[in-house]
């Protein structure tokens, strides 16, 4: 009896866990900007922006990207859909960039609140944040 209890309690516990993981990879990343804002964007063109080798959206419109801190599962993520890079190369890229004087990285956000406050203040800034956490505020330009 006891042994049979034990086992139903583990086979829970194992499917609470299989969920919870499965609910965690499953979660989408959403690259947002301004409701206002009309250009268009694809993967190549939010590459561009994220690696400072474009400044402007497609509607000519300056672009200001907001990156989120080092060591978030939504920034690794990012970076490997987007730019195909890991935080360590990310990280030598905009070292390189910085000491030459021919760039400055992305401004770090923290949390999905503010990255959606800043982007639906500012027409010129894009973003990235957990899919879940999308507003009307904000406008979707391409989901990973």
């Amino acid at each position: 009896m006891m042994n049979s209890i034990f086992t139903s309690t583990a086979k829970l516990a194992v499917l609470m866990i299989a969920m919870l993981g499965s609910s965690i990879t499953l979660a989408e990343i959403a690259v947002i900007v301004h409701p206002a804002n009309d250009s268009s964007l694809q993967a190549d063109d939010i590459a561009k922006l994220y690696l400072g080798k474009s400044k402007k959206f497609s509607n000519g419109q300056s672009a200001i990207a907001l990156d989120r801190g080092e060591g978030t599962e939504l920034r690794v993520k990012f970076l490997e859909s987007t730019v195909g890079k890991d935080e360590s190369q990310m990280k030598s890229y905009w070292s390189r960039l910085i000491f030459t004087g021919k760039g400055i990285p992305p401004k770090v956000v923290e949390t999905d609140a503010e990255v959606k406050e800043l982007v639906s203040r500012n027409p010129d800034t894009i973003g990235y944040i957990d899919a879940g956490a999308v507003d009307d505020t904000v406008k979707v330009v391409a989901t990973f």
